[in-house]
């Protein structure tokens, strides 16, 4: 009994390919059961109603080979001799087949007995007579069709079930929630302790917390339970871990599911859905209720009353419109719901009384980061090597996600030189993988294109060097990544607000890779398309957003209102238009200018990027000296051991690109 317990577990689970088997079998059995011939024989053919009299004629010809007498029905077979074919159906034997007949009325069958006799005796008809009862053959018709209405209803309850979600009453399921409950949160085994950073998000939660391990704390004074929490940032920010952690200190039920699961292919499946989850959840009082991805089913309704006014989604919307703020009660029941996309959510989804609060989880800051490195190192064996601090500096506007991408590639890196720790190389190189891209070592490049790409990097290097804003250079590289042929990668300040003169200096360097292939090898190429892209939006944002124009000062176009149209006339945007040329053009000359100025550095620099690929800060401060100006995020650099050049990774990309405009792109986003 142990033995045939053990191999349970192996037995075959049903699989869809014995349905198309069945399937394949019936038709077989049906085609081969309802073939032409019968009495006769071999292939079946096609039939013609023929009337006694011509059917005598025929006979008397000869033309007869077999005839087949039904008396129920007063009907005969005759099947034609393959030379008469030609003559009795005016067709060859391909189009007709091989054993065609001729359907005929007929009316006594004694008279129709005698005249075959007499033609057999005459020579004219030497086949054989042959009688069907037609009642064996309607059973045999009966019992086909009852088995295939039969493997027909099978297959609807088989689909029925599996979209009923398996479970007794199969197709009446549908509409049941597919939410998974755990009775206590604490089953989730994750708590505050496990999510780290978002001390502010942390805190609005806490009070959720609170709310349902000692709600008379607060009903005494006349407050009410908030009703729901909507969690808002960007993906990867921790937002369903928080959610999680909120049911795992509170210690009370919790049912999880998407917003996805509402919607079916069925009418009425999503509202369906929503009444049946809220109406588990009052039973469970006092819980939790978190929808992910809200706005799959939460998005603002149609204005247009032509399009989808009565659509599914509608119709779960407002069913969970009325579930969370009607006129029934939810006493005990609260919601948390997370979304990426706050902006495309109805507003009447948002208003107060159904989301009372709107809480904000954004992509970690310094402190935060380094809280989440230590969460995700604790199952990686790491050496003495690694610095946490200089992680977290190196890796900003990184989601929780993104860092533990981090931990996890580097421990993969290790793994792939045979490494029984991992060290610091191993997360810088992980760091590199991840924002630039898989090196790409094969890629076969000439000397005159390696030289256009070391011009271009060092063009971008020189002109950040030597702009007291721009963001301070780590290292400059043109080993093929991704997309791009080389990259100079830079580590940007955490700004809360960015100057003009901070952006200028930014575009100034941007437009460096240009201006320095203009400038010595005397042609431009389209590597510099990205950098061109990302210094075109940010002159576009200083001036039709921040309102940073010389001719349009003060004044911002941003309106989300304005989905269909644009909120200013012809003439002003012939304006920004002309204001964002200016600005992009005088950048481009100034950073001619620089580079002009520094014509010796750079080309030391360019010769230095050809013969060693890679070039760190410290090989740029010997050729230029100290830079001018010091930034916060520079000083810090500076604390760290310059001996060990590989500590400095990128953090955004200025790259050389194919010459493809397709592929041509920087990694590094604009700040603003």
């Amino acid at each position: 009994m142990e033995e045939n317990n053990e191999k349970k577990p192996n037995t075959p689970r049903f699989s869809m390919n014995w349905i198309y088997i069945i399937i394949i079998v019936m038709l077989a059995v049906l085609f081969f059961t309802n073939t032409g011939g019968d009495a006769a024989g071999g292939e079946g053919g096609i039939s013609k109603k023929e009337n006694y009299f011509n059917f005598k004629q025929w006979v008397l010809k000869g033309a007869a080979k077999e005839v087949v007498i039904n008396n129920d029905e007063n009907e005969l077979r005759m099947y034609v001799n393959p030379e008469f074919i030609q003559e009795v159906f005016q067709a060859d034997v391909k189009q007709t087949g091989k054993n065609p007949f001729l359907e005929v009325e007929y009316g006594a069958v004694e008279s129709l007995e005698t005249f075959l006799d007499q033609a057999q005796k005459d020579g004219k008809f030497n086949g054989h007579v042959t009688f069907e009862n037609e009642k064996s053959g309607d059973m045999v018709n009966l019992f086909f069709n009852v088995l295939s209405i039969l493997f027909f209803v099978f297959i609807m309850l088989f689909f029925f079930r599996r979209m009923g979600g398996g479970g007794a009453g199969g197709v009446f399921n549908v509409g049941k929630s597919k939410a998974k409950m755990y009775e206590k949160g604490n089953d989730l085994g994750v708590t505050f302790r496990d999510v780290a950073g978002q001390i502010g998000a942390k805190e609005e939660v806490q009070e959720i917390v609170d709310f349902l391990k000692n709600p008379q704390k607060y009903t005494d004074l006349g407050g009410k339970i908030p009703k729901g929490a909507l969690l808002v940032g960007p993906p990867g920010t921790g937002k369903t871990l928080l959610a999680k952690a909120v049911a795992g200190e509170a210690g009370v039920p919790f049912f999880s599911m998407s917003g996805s699961d509402f919607v079916e292919m069925f009418v009425g499946v999503g509202a369906s859905r929503v009444r049946d989850l809220f109406r588990q959840a009052k039973e469970k009082a006092p819980c939790i209720i978190f929808i992910d991805e809200i706005d799959a089913v939460g998005r603002a309704r149609s204005k247009n009353p032509s399009m989808g006014g009565n659509d599914e989604r509608e119709n779960t919307l407002n069913a969970l419109l009325t579930e969370m703020d009607g006129f029934g009660t939810n006493s005990g029941v609260i919601i948390m719901a997370a979304t990426n996309r706050a902006d495309m959510l109805d507003s009447a989804l948002l208003r107060a009384g159904r989301f009372d609060r709107q809480i904000h989880v954004d992509l970690p800051d310094l402190n935060e980061r380094k809280e989440i490195f230590i969460v995700h190192l604790k199952p990686i064996k790491v050496d003495d090597s690694v610095d946490i601090d200089l992680l977290a500096r190196q890796t900003p506007g990184f989601s929780g996600a993104d860092i533990a991408n981090v931990c996890n590639e580097a421990a993969l890196i290790a793994a792939r030189r045979q490494a029984t720790t991992v060290c610091r190389q191993d997360f810088l190189d992980a760091v590199d993988r991840i924002i630039g891209g898989l090196e790409k070592k094969t890629k076969v490049m000439t000397a005159h294109e390696k030289r256009t790409i070391a011009l271009h990097e060092a063009g971008h290097a020189t002109i950040s060097w030597f702009c007291e804003h721009a963001n301070p250079l780590v290292k400059v590289s043109i080993v093929p990544r991704g997309n791009a042929l080389g990259a100079a990668w830079y580590l940007p300040e955490e700004r809360q607000i960015t100057t003009k003169e901070e952006m200028l200096d930014e575009m100034c360097s941007l437009m460096g890779g240009r201006a320095a292939e203009e400038l010595f090898t005397g042609h431009i190429s389209t590597g510099a398309m990205n950098d061109l892209e990302r210094a075109t939006k940010s002159a576009y944002g200083m001036i039709a957003y921040a309102g940073m124009g010389e001719q349009l000062p003060n004044i911002c176009y941003y309106n989300q209102d304005y989905q269909f149209q644009r909120p200013y006339s012809d003439t002003t945007a012939k304006v920004i238009d002309d204001e964002v040329l200016k600005m992009v053009n005088e950048q481009y000359d100034r950073a001619k200018k620089i580079l002009m100025e520094h014509k010796e550095g750079h080309n030391a620099l360019a010769e230095l990027l050809i013969s060693r690929e890679v070039i760190f800060a410290e090989d740029v401060e010997r050729i230029f000296g100290k830079r001018p100006w010091v930034s916060r995020s520079q000083e810090i650099l500076q604390l760290e051991d310059t001996t060990e050049k590989t500590e400095n990774t990128e953090t955004s990309v200025s790259s050389e690109n194919s010459e493809n405009p397709e592929n041509s792109g920087e990694s590094a986003p604009t700040n603003l």
